[in-house]
């Protein structure tokens, strides 16, 4: 600090000598508090003028306190305190709240004319000042306030600015220097101190009362460790609140506020060591010097007045028994599976800028600014399911734990649908953050994103798929359209953004290899068929489907926005945290209102003053209409397709969706009107396939999601969901049109282009040339989307039945046999009856192969009647 770092020459002047010192500093004071004393001298004048230059406005900065982080008991419906992040463990009381024996304690051992003195102990400020400023003491209540006013000050400061990457031990070290600069700084700069000190005491005791400053100093003063202020020392070292500390327990701590670390009492192998190395002042011998600074203090009480001699004698008599009971600190005391909740809130402030603009002023914020944060979890729900998960899933599996074998990760988190806030978070892992070498623990916090919980998210797999559906809605499809879902290379994809795929070669396969099918998007979407979606995304702009996806808030869980901009990203190979999967869903069952994720309600300052939270909203992103007829196809998954192992059947309407990726991750999402939940289940660590572990992981997301999916329903409830568009529901039927005449080529072709299959059968006789289409099935007209058209070529040696009625039997056999056919024809029974021919069998006309036989059918005359007898 600038004010303990002047040069001797330029504060002392020409003092001389620490008798010369003392006596000037005596002057000085006596001269400050009362002005009205002559001083006469040449040295004395020029001391006091250089007296009254020193700065004497020390502004008194808020304490650093902890930030608390409450969660609500919904037995009873308070806030309870989660757990606190600090540098400084603090609790400041008001000056009724502490025990009055602690008041007499520490004005005996430190300062017993506190209230009648003008803010400095002359004779003790003598004797520190004799000493050469290399012990502490000697300094009025008054004086030490100043002390740790300036120890704060500094210590606020460790590990910002230019120092902001300095290490833990590096940042203890800075404290240790700060404490010293300003209690045992020796030579010339401990003279300066002590004038600075008593300028500033002297100050504060023209500001404030008596009782103002003893009680500030209580609450500032360090009582060893990361313990200030006797609210804390009291509950930390005793278990007790300041107001009930016993005369033996204020003697105590009263007595170490001299040497903090030397008397502390959370070291039972010993607070320090002899100089031959062995530890002291430990449970083992009864925390000796710690008893004997007590013993002092309970000395001067006697001496006092305090106390009486029977008390005196009980208190010396009575051996230092500690009760460390720590402050919950940190999210490793938080119980269970919560802990992890905690590390995703706790990222947030360190991570969100609402909080300040740089990681240290944030983290200064957390462990320093006294915030009040309210969280939005439900612990009843947070309860369920952690029990799904510890009942389902284990920490880990032995020999699965690196990025070539793949490592078992499991998380699950709750959204309320109307309000974006997050209801639970849980993890297989157990956690820890000093832990790093055992795959049963973890500090990252799988649900969330790599800003906010340190993880960078998994493959969304067919969850993802719902975006390619919402895009189909959204440019007017209807989920009855039929589509050719059959395993095929989709060759054509339409992308605005990044431009149009015209030749695409990959084929892409069904889990398990399947073939796929014709079917409609609604089917499609209950089996989630990859083939089916590929059909979808066909027809579709890939730029709209990323489009989509990042206005209903997704985005890579390292904060980089999604991509679809080849065919294979529209089935999930995005890495997506299962948070921000659980709000696009909520989009939908929330009538397509996306909310932010939020985990913190609110945040309230040390007085009560409201703070700003990290921006977050509610906004209509998809039309109703679009969400209600995607929350229609979704139902089905739940009731009739691939999740409806999770469906809790509890009467509850729910949509959902499944998803898997390459065998390496596995989901399921559920959701009702109100409450939505994500569960992930797979491999954290590299890309292994993890389908050779033994774990039935395809199955685990469904054991885990079910019991959370009752709950949340059981606590919060659900309506039914909005009827679909029927403009988006409707049966849509395509023209197919005639291509009997064109080449096999040019015919597949145009029914490739308006969206048909083609099957080339095998060829028939035409009187088309070789390899011209000669018949379609089904034909030209009407059909469905998708249907599947059989195309029959010529084979070259059709033959069209010429027409032979009238002619005789003779002249028809004569020109069948002239086109290249065999013929037969029947015959008259009656003799002399005359035979003409009337038609063929196949008829006139119908094509046949040449070679063929061909019927004749014939009419017979009557014959001649006989001519009359003469």
């Amino acid at each position: 600090m600038p004010e303990t770092k002047r040069t001797a020459g330029g504060v002392l002047g020409g003092l001389l000598g620490v008798v010369g010192l003392s006596a000037v500093a005596g002057v000085l004071v006596a001269a400050t508090v009362t002005p009205a004393i002559a001083i006469s001298g040449a040295a004395a004048s020029s001391a006091i003028t250089l007296f009254d230059n020193l700065p004497s406005a020390l502004e008194i900065d808020e304490l650093m306190l902890p930030t608390t982080f409450y969660w609500m008991n919904y037995d009873t419906g308070e806030y309870e305190v989660m757990t606190q992040f600090y540098d400084q463990n603090r609790d400041p009381v008001t000056f009724d709240e502490i025990a009055p024996v602690m008041y007499d304690a520490i004005l005996s051992s430190e300062d017993k004319n506190f209230y009648s003195h003008g803010g400095v102990d002359l004779v003790g400020t003598a004797r520190a000042v004799i000493s050469g400023g290399e012990q502490g003491g000697g300094s009025s209540i008054s004086q030490q306030y100043v002390k740790n006013i300036l120890i704060q000050k500094c210590e606020a400061e460790v590990g910002t600015g230019d120092n902001a990457d300095m290490t833990q031990d590096e940042k203890d070290a800075a404290k240790k220097a700060c404490f010293d600069d300003a209690t045992v700084a020796s030579g010339v700069e401990g003279y300066q101190r002590k004038l600075q000190e008593m300028r500033y005491a002297i100050a504060l005791e023209q500001k404030y009362s008596k009782d103002e400053i003893l009680l500030g100093y209580l609450n500032i003063a360090n009582f060893g460790g990361q313990n200030y202020g006797i609210g804390a020392a009291a509950h930390y070292y005793f278990g007790v609140s300041p107001a009930d500390l016993t005369l033996g327990q204020a003697a105590a701590l009263a007595g170490m506020v001299q040497t903090p670390n030397l008397y502390r009492l959370d070291r039972p192998d010993g607070s320090w060591t002899d100089k031959d190395g062995n530890p002291i002042n430990s449970a083992a011998d009864g925390y000796s010097l710690t008893k004997d600074r007590q013993t002092y203090v309970l000395t001067r009480m006697l001496a006092d007045g305090k106390i009486t001699q029977e008390e005196y004698d009980a208190a010396v008599a009575e051996p230092i028994t500690p009760n460390i009971t720590p402050a919950s600190t940190g999210c490793g005391v938080v119980p269970g599976k919560a802990a992890y909740f905690c590390q995703y809130a706790r990222g947030i402030m360190e991570n969100d800028d609402a909080f300040g603009a740089t990681k240290e002023e944030r983290t200064k914020l957390l462990k320093q600014g006294g915030l009040n944060v309210y969280l939005t979890i439900d612990r009843r729900l947070q309860a369920a399911a952690e029990q799904a998960m510890t009942e389902n899933v284990q920490t880990s599996i032995e020999g699965y734990t690196s990025a070539e074998t793949g490592r078992l990760g499991a998380a699950t988190t709750s959204i309320e649908t109307k309000t974006g806030r997050i209801l639970e978070i849980t993890q297989n892992t157990n956690f820890s953050e000093t832990i790093t070498d055992d795959p049963n623990y973890s500090s990252l916090v799988y649900a969330g994103n790599l800003k906010y919980g340190g993880s960078t998210g998994f493959e969304g797999g067919s969850t993802f798929k719902v975006f390619t559906l919402l895009e189909w809605l959204q440019e007017g499809h209807s989920v009855n359209e039929v589509l050719n879902g059959n395993v095929q290379v989709f060759k054509t994809f339409r992308n605005s953004c990044f431009g149009d795929i015209t030749n695409n070669t990959t084929l892409i396969n069904n889990f398990a290899k399947g073939s796929g099918y014709v079917g409609t998007p609604m089917r499609f979407t209950a089996d989630s068929l990859n083939t089916g979606f590929l059909a979808m995304a066909s027809k579709l702009d890939l730029c709209g489907i990323e489009k989509t996806a990042a206005k209903m808030g997704v985005v890579r869980g390292d904060g980089s926005p999604v991509e679809v901009r080849v065919p294979f990203q529209v089935l999930g190979s995005n890495n997506i945290a299962p948070i921000d999967v659980a709000a696009a869903y909520a989009t939908i069952a929330n009538n397509g209102v996306y909310c932010t994720p939020k985990a913190i309600d609110r945040i309230t300052d040390a007085n009560g003053n409201e703070v700003a939270l990290p921006a977050a909203s509610c906004t209509q992103v998809l039309e109703p209409n679009i969400a209600a007829t995607a929350a229609y196809a979704l139902q089905g998954v739940m009731t009739n397709g691939s999740g409806r192992a999770s469906n809790p059947y509890d009467g509850t309407p729910i949509l959902g969706k499944t998803g898997t990726h390459e065998a390496k991750q596995t989901w399921l999402v559920g959701s009702s009107t109100n409450v939505t939940t994500a569960v992930w289940v797979g491999n954290s660590v590299g890309d292994a396939d993890v389908s050779r572990w033994p774990w039935n992981h395809l199955y685990t997301r469904h054991s885990v999601a079910k019991p959370i999916l009752r709950a949340a329903d059981a606590l919060y409830g659900g309506d039914g969901f909005p009827a679909p568009d029927p403009n988006l529901t409707k049966t849509v039927l395509y023209d197919l049109p005639n291509v009997v005449g064109q080449s096999v080529e040019a015919a597949t072709k145009t029914l490739e282009d308006a969206g048909f299959e083609v099957v080339v059968g095998d060829p028939v006789d035409s009187t088309e040339g070789s390899g011209i289409v000669a018949q379609q099935d089904p034909g030209a007209g009407k059909v469905a989307g998708g249907t599947v058209v059989t195309l029959r070529p010529s084979n070259g040696q059709g033959v069209a039945v010429p027409g032979v009625s009238g002619l005789s039997i003779s002249e028809a056999q004569s020109r069948l046999a002239g086109a290249g056919l065999n013929s037969t024809a029947g015959s008259c029974p009656t003799p002399g009856s005359t035979a003409k021919a009337t038609g063929t069998n196949p008829g006139e006309g119908s094509v046949v192969g040449r070679g063929s036989t061909v019927n004749i059918t014939v009419t017979c005359s009557a014959p001649p009647a006989p001519a009359p007898s003469p």
